[in-house]
């Protein structure tokens, strides 16, 4: 069983825009002539892999998620994209997609804001396998999606991917009645049909996202419609299901998790571990549709999700689709095969006729 948290194979690195303040991790600048020095900056103070590396002079070495591509009019598609920076003080931004036809109507699409995975800790929205997701989603089922850079650990630990989130998603509000600096946003977004979706780490932060949307509401005239989570990275402390044969990956993952998070109660946290939350029935929408892999480690997780979400009080409709056979994030490291085409159409039926 792989650690596989949205993971992708490639291993290239480039250099992300300045004006985005996001960087890909790459090796010390300088080489020194000190051989002394040289060994120093090879000794390691914390092994994540297949994540990332720490180094004991304070380099960070990610092995996957450096890649990136740049915004664009997508051909095959016909979809367009535009990176628009929301906090100059953080850096925090967001990739716009929206179907190029629309651009000059009057149309209003559903509003679908989505969260990378990456172990909290690798991957952006930029990387490859996202951008071209997010234009079959956006071409399928003809909305407006709004992709979030969130900062990542170990340089911006948990908790704030989950504010960098918030403050994402109460931007996008902040367009409702044809205000705020977006014009895709202000022109084409209908309000009343807003969808959260992630996969793995990202599914946990739109499940977070769900919570506070309950907690404490929305604009008027802006409906939290449903959320999608995609083979969520939820944790806990005691085994479920098949994780009873997987101690050596569990320690991983609590490893992962610590690491991510340093000031976390453990692996029953409230954000790691909903049965935790006292508050799991307040989610802040209708209608959640999870989706897991048969060969996925974190497969039990998603289905008692959906057990303690059902006996939380909570009222909506929870339906799980498992994909048979497949394993971690397949979806995006293959998405041509049959299993993605379906669960992409899950979620187009979601967002198009409400169908979970």
């Amino acid at each position: 069983m792989n650690l596989s948290l949205s993971l992708t194979p490639s291993t290239r690195e480039t250099k992300r825009k300045s004006s985005l303040q996001i960087r890909a991790s790459a090796a010390s600048s300088s080489s020194s002539s000190s051989p002394a020095m040289d060994v120093s900056s090879s000794e390691i103070a914390h092994d994540h892999s297949p994540f990332l590396k720490i180094y004991k002079d304070g380099r960070i070495e990610r092995f996957i998620g450096t890649e990136v591509v740049s915004p664009s009019l997508d051909p095959q598609t016909g979809v367009e994209s535009k990176d628009v920076v929301i906090s100059p003080e953080t850096g925090v931004a967001v990739r716009i997609y929206i179907p190029k036809a629309t651009i000059q109507t009057q149309k209003k699409l559903p509003v679908l804001v989505y969260f990378h995975g990456g172990g909290f800790c690798v991957e952006t929205a930029f990387s490859p396998q996202y951008h071209r997701y997010l234009n079959s989603v956006v071409s399928e089922a003809s909305v407006v999606a709004v992709s979030v850079d969130y900062r990542r650990a170990p340089e911006h630990p948990l908790p704030v991917a989950y504010d960098d989130s918030w403050a994402v998603l109460k931007w996008v509000e902040s367009h409702a009645d044809e205000k705020g600096p977006d014009e895709w946003l202000k022109s084409h977004a209908d309000f009343e049909r807003v969808f959260l979706a992630g996969d793995s780490a990202g599914a946990n932060i739109a499940h977070h996202m769900g919570l506070r949307v309950g907690a404490e509401g929305l604009h008027a005239g802006v409906k939290l419609e449903g959320i999608v989570l995609v083979h969520p990275y939820f944790w806990g402390k005691e085994p479920v299901g098949s994780e009873t044969a997987e101690a050596e990956m569990r320690a991983k993952i609590d490893d992962l998790w610590r690491f991510v998070y340093p000031a976390t109660s453990g692996s029953d946290d409230r954000y790691i571990n909903p049965a935790s939350d006292p508050k799991l029935g307040s989610l802040g929408t209708g209608k959640v549709l999870i989706c897991v892999a048969e060969k996925d480690l974190l497969k039990d997780r998603g289905w008692y999700y959906r057990e303690i979400l059902g006996k939380s009080g909570w009222g909506g409709v929870v339906k799980l689709l498992e994909s048979a056979g497949e394993d971690h994030v397949f979806h995006l490291l293959n998405p041509a095969c049959e299993n993605a085409k379906a669960l992409l159409q899950r979620i187009v039926s979601l967002i198009n006729q409400g169908e979970l």
